[in-house]
């Protein structure tokens, strides 16, 4: 999963940027509203995280943007305002979802969680695949009944390709999520992940090679693994 944190207070923006990276996500921190306009004018993300208060271009700006051009990513948007027409106004330019500075983290980890689900479309915080289940909330998958060791990456390589069950998913597709634009990753790296998911699944869950496009993850038995 990628996320944009759009953040001008260097405190807050560089310890919600460690936070998303220790559990694993790949993510970008823009400081102003317009830089953040020309990312999203090029990046796709699974997730924007949005400050209203920003110099060049405010917030409610950006999310304004963002609808006008069609884009449907989920948005949090961050506020260190109280009163209720800046909350009714950001949803209304078309948040998703508003918090409230200062904020616990412990929160924020579930409004995010919530919004990227809605992003693969997963209603249930839990999918379940034969004997593999798979745990958003308490970010831990366990194959009959005992919990994998999964390192973050690791961990979300397994939620892409279960949030795309059944679909091919390209390796630019799982690098975009995977890495963010500070992180040295690739074709070889992925592979390197993909093979001890392999070895951790056994036959729990099928991820096959798609020669020339990338990865499939299978709920039934098709074709030959690569």
């Amino acid at each position: 999963m990628r996320i944009l944190v759009v953040e001008d207070e260097p405190d807050l923006g560089d310890a919600v940027l460690r936070h998303l990276r220790r559990q694993g996500y790949a993510v970008d921190w823009q400081r102003d509203g317009q830089s953040a306009q020309e990312v999203l004018s090029y990046q796709q993300y699974d997730l924007v995280v949005l400050d209203i208060g920003l110099p060049r271009k405010d917030g409610f700006a950006v999310v304004r943007w963002l609808r006008g051009q069609g884009n449907r990513t989920p948005v949090l948007m961050l506020t260190a305002r109280s009163n209720i027409e800046d909350r009714v106004g950001a949803l209304d330019f078309g948040a998703d979802d508003y918090l409230s500075k200062p904020f616990d983290l412990r929160e924020f980890d579930a409004r995010c969680r919530a919004l990227l689900r809605r992003t693969q479309g997963v209603a249930s915080g839990t999918t379940v695949i034969g004997e593999l289940e798979f745990d958003r909330g308490a970010k831990v998958a366990k194959l009959r009944g005992v919990p994998l060791t999964l390192p973050n990456r690791e961990y979300r390589l397994l939620e892409i390709l279960i949030g795309n069950i059944d679909k091919v998913v390209s390796k630019d597709e799982i690098a975009s999520q995977l890495f963010d634009f500070d992180a040295e990753g690739g074709a070889n790296a992925i592979e390197l992940y993909i093979g001890r998911l392999r070895r951790k699944l056994g036959t729990a869950l099928r991820i096959r090679t798609v020669r020339g496009v990338g990865y499939i993850a299978e709920t039934t038995d098709s074709g030959d693994e690569a």
